[in-house]
């Protein structure tokens, strides 16, 4: 199968910006003439293309997602960024609300000599794909709310806290693109009021789970920057924050007590 004139069009006329880019992927992804039409119809009804294909590149890695999980943005390849920077060998690396497992499996695919790497979420269908997503790198999977999911063996080890927890306010969903608001599971997306009810927990929570010296990378907003840096200081940790204007992209990041 290639690209044809028409799948561009139909996918350009659907408001595909990157109509010719799209259709190659549906192609490549396409088991036979039959199951393009069925990809090609899913992604013009609306759903995210990375759900249509089954998979989202991340940090130079092919990722595994599907219906009902959040899409790994381009954004977080920041916080990344920072926690490898900061990642020695060996180092334990905790992805918690991990959805299909991108942070710890890149973070895992980037540190020179490997990790120890942990994963946690609340969500099962996430999970399903962030087994699969981390297996590579000998990565555990645990399922629960936040830190109740760990086993008690982690508690002080985790040297990398790695977060992309949902940071939206209740009230602003309704504005995002309909991709995410239509197809992704509202726990990933929905912080609350303000947006930041999970960084609070997560920062609530934290300081027992770290190894002295530890680090929690959280990624956030820079209008909610300011609300998420205080609630990891209040957690007892010190705290600096990280942006980037080429990504568009804010890391709050707190550093455990030497104890």
């Amino acid at each position: 199968m290639t690209r044809s004139r028409s799948l561009v069009e139909r996918l350009r006329a659907a408001g595909c910006v990157f109509a010719e880019e799209e259709a190659d992927l549906l192609v490549g992804a396409a088991r036979d003439d039959g199951h393009l039409a069925e990809l090609l119809a899913r992604r013009v009804a609306g759903e995210p293309l990375e759900h249509v294909v089954g998979w989202a590149e991340f940090c130079g890695l092919r990722l595994e997602v599907g219906a009902g999980a959040f899409v790994p943005r381009r954004r977080t390849e920041f916080l990344v960024r920072e926690a490898v920077d900061a990642a020695r060998p060996g180092a334990v690396v905790l992805d918690l609300c991990c959805g299909v497992g991108a942070l710890g499996a890149a973070v895992a695919s980037l540190v020179p000599g490997g990790v120890e790497l942990h994963a946690a979420d609340i969500d099962p269908v996430a999970l399903a794909y962030a087994r699969r997503n981390v297996a590579a790198y000998g990565g555990a999977v645990w399922e629960g709310d936040l830190y109740a999911a760990l086993p008690a063996r982690l508690r002080g080890r985790v040297d990398l806290l790695v977060v992309n927890a949902p940071y939206v306010p209740t009230g602003e969903i309704a504005l995002m693109p309909s991709e995410a608001r239509d197809h992704e599971p509202a726990v990933s997306l929905d912080g609350g009021a303000d947006g930041l009810a999970v960084h609070r927990r997560v920062a609530a929570g934290a300081l027992p789970w770290l190894a002295p010296g530890g680090r929690l990378f959280v990624e956030t907003s820079a209008r909610q920057s300011p609300v998420t840096a205080s609630a990891l200081t209040s957690a007892g940790l010190a705290v600096r924050v990280a942006t980037s204007e080429e990504l568009y992209a804010t890391v709050a990041i707190g550093t455990a007590p030497e104890r």
